[in-house]
């Protein structure tokens, strides 16, 4: 890849004026060989193979930060969904793997470990169940790790035992954490059609189609978007609006593909893919929220609002895609309210709700995002709400996820303090007319009839 001094020159001031950086890289590690009969020997396997195969992780991404003069915020690791390598354990209680990767973590210093994870979209196997029974104590007793289940897709349909299941799970995380403003639930996140490569926690699994090692990088950029944006006048049509988006979105590619290439061959790992999505951050500017408004939205989850998000997401892919041969993950625009300087003031001027966010979701990346709800919400209003989602996803076959927090001991109007790229979440209203049945019919949401692509 040859890079021009022009190139050079912008993306220095992409970086200081712009809050332009790599969210994070992401070392995938397969754990296939650590699978053991018994808990202590397995733990000590994962925690070994972990610490020998990202060893130098930090330090190579610090020295790419250094000399390429792109900060990376973000260090870590996903590893292979730890229910699958648990199968042949016997033991109920799965959280001490999830100990023997928080130890891992901080061993090496990174920032998050994602992968206590289970695949159940279709069935939940006993493996599955144990690792989910698990989940919110493994959260509770660790720091950096995050848990995933995939419950839906487009070629199963949704799971609904399972959907009620994450609903107690998230319920549970939150009551377990009270000290720490329900932060368990942060780390806990449900998909439809999960993705194998995504470099984003608490999402990130290491696929079970991937490489033995992989390093998988995400881009970020929503300062450096509004940006170029707000160089345009405000009588510019929408297609000269589309055209300055994938212009910015290939400039910010290109760090990422640069300092993914660096990263593989210096750590002699597989090149994974470049996650060109657009990862707000609670600092001034850095904002998707401002992104729309700019775009025209009096403000965000105003009338309008998902139309130029739409506009938005399809043109951050169409210029990252020309950037990079290897984009993968989610990749397009996150709208998480708790990450979001935007979306924190839409909330609390009452522009934006949990049903306007769910329409967004049809049209960008993930799902509900970072979103804090009463702590007495029903079980069943928080099953609702991850069906809703689930259904978006698999009807449209694209990746939807759902992370709640529901904020025990607090009300509608309260504010969550996490700090760091976690922000503060204003409390949002729910929706609680959804009824006692639903929730507890279990079985399964049949396949579409657009699962049938053979």
């Amino acid at each position: 890849m040859d890079i021009t001094p022009q190139e050079v020159s912008e993306t220095l001031a992409m970086v200081t004026g712009q809050n332009l950086d790599l969210r994070t890289i992401t070392m995938g590690i397969s754990l296939a060989s650590c699978a053991d009969e018994d808990m202590g020997r397995m733990c000590d396997k994962i925690y070994d193979r972990i610490t020998h195969q990202a060893e130098h992780l930090v330090s190579v991404a610090d020295d790419l930060a250094a000399e390429y003069g792109i900060p990376i915020a973000n260090k870590r690791v996903s590893v292979t969904p730890v229910a699958q390598v648990a199968a042949c354990c016997p033991d109920e209680n799965l959280s001490p793997i999830a100990c023997a990767m928080d130890r891992a973590a901080r061993t090496l210093g990174i920032d998050f470990m994602g992968g206590f994870s289970a695949l159940v979209q279709k069935g939940i196997g006993d493996a599955d169940r144990r690792l989910i029974g698990s989940v919110p104590e493994a959260l509770a007793t660790t720091e950096r790790v995050c848990s995933s289940l995939n419950i839906a897709s487009t070629r199963a349909g949704i799971n609904m035992d399972a959907v009620l299941l994450s609903a107690e799970t998230i319920l549970e995380c939150a009551r377990r954490t009270t000290d720490i403003d329900c932060y368990g639930a942060a780390k806990f996140v449900v998909f439809a059609n999960m993705v194998e490569d995504s470099p984003f926690m608490a999402g990130a699994v290491h696929g079970t189609g991937e490489a033995d090692a992989v390093i998988n990088v995400g881009v970020s950029g929503p300062g450096v978007m509004a940006a170029a944006l707000e160089q345009l006048p405000d009588d510019a049509n929408l297609m000269e609006v589309a055209e300055a988006i994938k212009k910015t979105a290939f400039k910010i590619t290109r760090a990422g593909e640069l300092m993914s290439r660096e990263a593989s061959r210096r750590l002699g790992v597989e090149k994974g893919i470049v996650d060109l999505s657009l990862a707000p951050t609670p600092a001034a500017g850095d904002s998707v929220a401002k992104i729309l408004e700019i775009i025209g939205v009096g403000e965000c989850g105003g009338p309008g609002t998902t139309c130029a998000l739409a506009l938005l997401n399809d043109c951050v892919k169409k210029g990252g895609v020309m950037a990079s041969s290897s984009v993968g993950g989610l990749s397009g625009a996150f709208i998480p309210v708790s990450e979001d300087a935007g979306m924190i003031r839409a909330v609390e001027d009452g522009s934006l709700s949990i049903e306007k966010l769910e329409a967004m979701t049809s049209v960008c990346s993930v799902g509900l995002d970072m979103i804090a709800i009463p702590g007495d919400t029903p079980v069943e209003a928080v099953a609702g709400i991850i069906a809703d989602e689930m259904a978006i996803g698999v009807i449209n076959t694209k990746t939807t996820a759902v992370r709640l927090i529901p904020a025990i001991g607090h009300r509608e109007g309260d504010v969550l303090e996490f700090g760091g790229l976690f922000g503060s979440a204003p409390v949002m209203s729910v929706n609680r007319f959804a009824g006692s049945v639903l929730a507890h019919r279990g079985g399964r949401f049949p396949a579409p009839l657009n699962s049938l692509k053979n």
